[in-house]
């Protein structure tokens, strides 16, 4: 019971502080305060709650467990970071946005292929993972080419199609205006196109940032070599060690925020110049 009342005493005392913070003027320092001090006031309730309620750690571990585990098994989360971020995601990540660029310039190029692949596009982004995963593990094996390969599929034609859509964006009176100049194809490209594509092609990179590392983890529940954070997963949660499975998850959130993050700096930078990017400085 007793875990229960701190539960909830640090729960008004979370919320309490939220309110108080967003009053101040914003700042850096209060737009980071509040993410934190709610994702900590959700933390210390977890545990209140399941250790007052005497929730099985089978079921849902303390977070104080999970940092324990987390911090015994680092040379274990560090090898299934390797193997599933850095070489199935990542590799995947860039083969299949930059094949999709490549393609996007073609498409832009020539009016039939854009009018053939995109229908093909979204009918292939709409396939399931766990139809093409058992397909591509035949393919390229249980290593993280597989994976890799995985990967390129999911990104490819989300990539494609923010791609071709910004590379369309440039209004009908600028492109006539590179015309006036006798400006050819690539100079208009250089000049207008891709410019004017840029937040498309971020809003793709940023989607891919996503997918690439879901399918490198659900790719490896259907073939995996004795690494990989799937793999890790689907074998700790059949031995009952739901401490490791939410240590693999943790690993996967902070990864994933931290891939998302860097490509959102990046537009930031790249796109200083469009509307919203200079609506939040």
């Amino acid at each position: 019971m007793i875990w229960i009342i701190v539960g909830l005493a640090l729960w008004a005392g979370g919320w309490s502080l939220n309110l108080w913070l967003a009053r101040r003027p914003k700042s850096t320092a209060t737009s980071l305060a509040v993410p934190v001090v709610f994702g900590l006031t959700l933390v210390v309730i977890w545990e209140a709650l399941v250790r007052g309620l005497g929730i099985s750690p089978v079921l849902l571990p303390p977070p104080s467990a999970i940092a324990v585990r987390f911090a015994a098994s680092t040379d274990v989360l560090w090898e299934d970071f390797v193997q599933t971020v850095i070489k199935g995601a990542l590799s995947g990540y860039v083969i299949g946005c930059l094949a999709a660029f490549g393609v996007a310039l073609l498409a832009d190029r020539f009016v039939f292929l854009r009018r053939g692949l995109l229908p093909v596009g979204n009918f292939v982004a709409a396939l399931p993972i766990i139809g093409l995963a058992p397909i591509m593990v035949m393919w390229f094996g249980f290593d993280w080419q597989s994976k890799a390969a995985i990967v390129v599929v999911m990104v490819f034609f989300p990539m494609l199609v923010n791609t071709v859509e910004g590379l369309l964006a440039a209004q009908s009176m600028q492109r006539d205006l590179m015309r006036t100049y006798a400006a050819g194809y690539w100079t208009t490209l250089i000049k207008l196109g891709l410019p004017a594509a840029m937040p498309f092609i971020f809003n793709g990179l940023k989607i891919a940032s996503t997918l690439a590392l879901i399918g490198a983890i659900v790719a490896e529940f259907f073939g995996s070599p004795i690494r990989g954070m799937g793999f890790r997963i689907s074998t700790s949660v059949g031995q009952l060690a739901l401490d490791l499975v939410w240590a693999e998850i943790l690993v996967a959130a902070m990864a994933g925020s931290a891939f998302y993050g860097a490509v959102a700096l990046i537009e930031r930078a790249v796109t200083f110049w469009h509307p919203s990017q200079r609506g939040r400085a």
